[in-house]
């Protein structure tokens, strides 16, 4: 919309202002932030009074010592990931480039596992089950990953480098059709281990502003021509819109830890989770860097590498690795108080972006594709001659930058397959 009535105004009074401003990312990534915070912090109240009339929390826990820390939270309203996502949207709505084609397929897929999340949210409430049984909320999340991957497959496949994998210290590899499997894997897994890691007032909102903020970034390089070449990772023409999306949700998680920091006013709930876990397994699908979102969600990796180590080892073993999973839950039955395990979790959090930040550059260009052809192709060139690094500013202007000559995605507009824009 914004960008909309930009170009309206820019042909009304084309010398009043420099209106083609607003259509570089980093004004309007940062106008988003503070829209999404001012929107979720000034309807939070309303909502949370809704919510405490509506979705009141019991606590269910199978272990009684966790169900009794947890005493003082019963009946804390839930679902609180509704007003997140719909500020979110709200935001995207208004300041985002509709006419990039990966911004409606993370707006789609956010809301409809925020749909999921809010069933099963809601089953919990209204029964006495533990929300949709596992397998039918796996098929569920399944169904919605897999067309948003097969979406963005369709968007990557004329990209040069768009089927990508990138491992570090190993190489590149193309994927074909397996970007779909791989890609559906990675969104789920991710929407499920931060919903594994909702389990402590503002410890999945605050480990989530560090892995979207660095995601944030990674998206930024691969959506810029510049960066990219200088980082030896794919350029994704459009991926750098992401970064308007990300930086909504980092708005609307700090106005939600607002109200969710201990004591918690509000829960997150599966409303909240497995959305926002999605969109980050969404970001790293769009900017080719599954494997660096290992790293870079390392906390919500453990949380959930815990509970499938401690169920593995309890049904083949018999004995239990932690004192209760996830791995939170094992720091409390050690006595640690609730606000220092949240914080310290922060604090991993925030070291997980910058080491997964720091392995941007270990994906190198000299690494040689999977393809004999290709593998061959580069043999045979002459070493390039050695080019000095753009500065910084040059990169944002993108006057360092060459134009693309890849082909955008259909409904790419050309300036998302250039490096200006940003």
């Amino acid at each position: 919309m914004l960008l909309f009535l930009a170009e309206l105004l820019a042909a009304r009074w084309p010398g009043l202002c420099d209106w083609q401003g607003l259509e570089r990312i980093t004004p309007r990534a940062a106008m988003a932030a503070v829209a999404t915070f001012t929107l979720t912090l000034a309807g939070g109240p309303a909502l949370i009074a809704w919510l405490t009339t509506h979705f009141r929390e019991p606590i269910k826990s199978d272990s009684a010592e966790i169900a009794r820390l947890h005493r003082a939270k019963h009946a804390t309203p839930t679902m609180g990931g509704i007003f997140i996502v719909a500020g979110l949207a709200a935001s995207a709505c208004a300041l985002c480039d509709w006419h990039n084609p990966y911004l409606p397929i993370a707006v789609a897929m956010s809301v409809a596992l925020c749909g999921l999340g809010a069933c099963d949210d809601w089953i919990k409430l209204a029964t006495s089950r533990r929300g949709l049984s596992a397998r039918a909320k796996l098929l569920a999340q399944t169904a919605i990953a897999l067309v948003a991957a097969a979406l963005v497959y369709r968007l990557h496949v004329p990209q040069d480098r768009g089927l990508e994998l990138s491992l570090p210290l190993f190489g590149h590899f193309e994927l074909g059709w397996m970007f779909v499997p791989l890609a559906t894997l990675v969104i789920v897994a991710s929407s499920n281990s931060v919903n594994l890691a909702d389990g402590l007032d503002g410890l999945a909102g605050g480990c989530l502003v560090c892995a979207t903020g660095a995601l944030a970034v990674v998206a930024y390089a691969s959506g810029h021509a510049g960066w990219a070449a200088h980082l030896g990772i794919p350029h994704i023409a459009g991926a750098g819109e992401m970064v308007v999306v990300a930086a909504a949700l980092v708005g609307g998680l700090l106005a939600f830890l607002w109200f969710n920091c201990h004591p918690a006013s509000v829960f997150m709930g599966d409303a909240g989770s497995l959305p926002l876990g999605g969109l980050l397994g969404l970001f790293a699908v769009i900017a080719r860097q599954e494997l660096l979102l290992v790293a870079i969600g390392g906390v919500f990796v453990a949380e959930a590498a815990s509970v499938i180590v401690q169920v593995a080892s309890y049904r083949w073993r018999g004995r239990r690795v932690f004192l209760c999973a996830p791995l939170h839950h094992h720091f409390q039955l050690k006595g640690w108080p609730e606000d220092k395990i949240v914080v310290r979790f922060w604090i991993a959090a925030a070291l997980c972006a910058l080491v997964g930040l720091a392995g941007l550059k270990l994906q190198s260009r000299q690494f040689a594709p999977a393809s004999q052809s290709a593998s061959s192709q580069q043999l045979a060139r002459p070493n390039p001659p050695i080019q000095e690094t753009p500065i910084f500013a040059e990169l944002i202007e993108g006057d360092a930058c060459p134009t693309s000559t890849r082909p955008a995605p259909p409904g790419v507009r050309r300036s998302y397959a250039r490096s200006r824009g940003y």
